[in-house]
């Protein structure tokens, strides 16, 4: 070897020309694959007004068939109009009609996107769970002082349900049980999520305090007081859900609501039976 070619690079064998991501620990030919974040919620708002819509149906369905039932088997000498009247068949139906509603809720967020239900109805226990409850209490307590300021009716169609001490004793059993947790199973835990996303948390809290407000139209005779004090409720529920992250929060504040109103409904007209004690003025 001659003295200008001592110690120079050999050539005569160039290395293969590698590419520059060789050198890239990690390069895209060995990044792990990286699943996308799933929506929170999984479900879109096309879901809820579905579920919404199926529900109505299935009510529906199920408030005629009770009454049909018992016209068959019970009452086979009552019209159906006039059965159709009589409130514990109309609280029947809906005790029954909710059995479906939930069934759908369930196969739309277990069935359609395969994700555990109730973690992501967001149906998780607070710690704090007596003190929701309480809040419920304080709740009834402010909105039964705003009442005073407010026209309230001085009957409404929802009187009917307590013509009797039983069947007032019966609808404050599905007001403190089943009627608040499908409310919030709907409101707070399916329509909530998706309006919050969309719009953002506060106009997700007044669109679905608003809805909710007017599912109890009826019930009050179309009253605008009661359904703003009804609005107003539905707005602090909301609010918990949102601060929380937890439907069962909601839930709890709910039923402390109810179940104040109907106590002091039980020791106002004694045990239900003075239904003209109550100051429904």
């Amino acid at each position: 070897m001659s003295r200008e070619t001592e110690g120079a690079p050999d050539t005569s064998h160039p290395d293969p020309i590698v590419s520059p991501q060789a050198y890239v620990v990690g390069g895209p030919e060995t990044l792990p694959s990286i699943a996308p974040v799933p929506r929170d919620p999984v479900w879109t708002g096309w879901d809820v007004l579905l579920i919404a819509a199926l529900a109505v149906i299935a009510m529906a369905t199920v408030e005629v068939l009770t009454v049909k039932v018992a016209q068959v088997f019970i009452y086979p000498h009552v019209s159906f109009v006039q059965l159709a009247q009589q409130p514990m068949l109309g609280l029947l139906g809906e005790f029954f009609g909710y059995i479906p509603v939930f069934l759908l809720i369930v196969a739309l967020v277990e069935g359609k996107y395969h994700v555990p239900f109730w973690q992501a109805i967001r149906w998780n226990w607070a710690r704090w769970g007596w003190a929701m409850f309480g809040l419920g209490v304080l709740l009834l307590l402010s909105i039964d002082l705003l009442a005073r300021f407010l026209p309230m009716p001085k009957s409404t169609p929802f009187d009917q349900f307590f013509a009797s001490p039983r069947d007032a004793y019966l609808v404050s059993i599905f007001a403190v049980t089943l009627g608040p947790f499908m409310e919030e199973l709907f409101f707070r835990g399916l329509l909530y999520p998706v309006l919050a996303r969309r719009l953002g948390v506060f106009w997700g809290v007044l669109l679905t305090a608003a809805p909710f407000a007017m599912m109890h139209m009826f019930q009050y005779g179309y009253a605008w007081g009661v359904v703003l004090l009804i609005f107003i409720m539905g707005i602090v529920v909301t609010i918990v859900r949102a601060k929380t992250g937890s439907v069962a929060a909601s839930f709890l504040v709910h039923v402390g609501y109810n179940a104040t109103q109907m106590l002091a409904l039980l020791l106002a007209t004694d045990g239900f039976r003075h239904m003209e004690k109550a100051a429904l003025g």
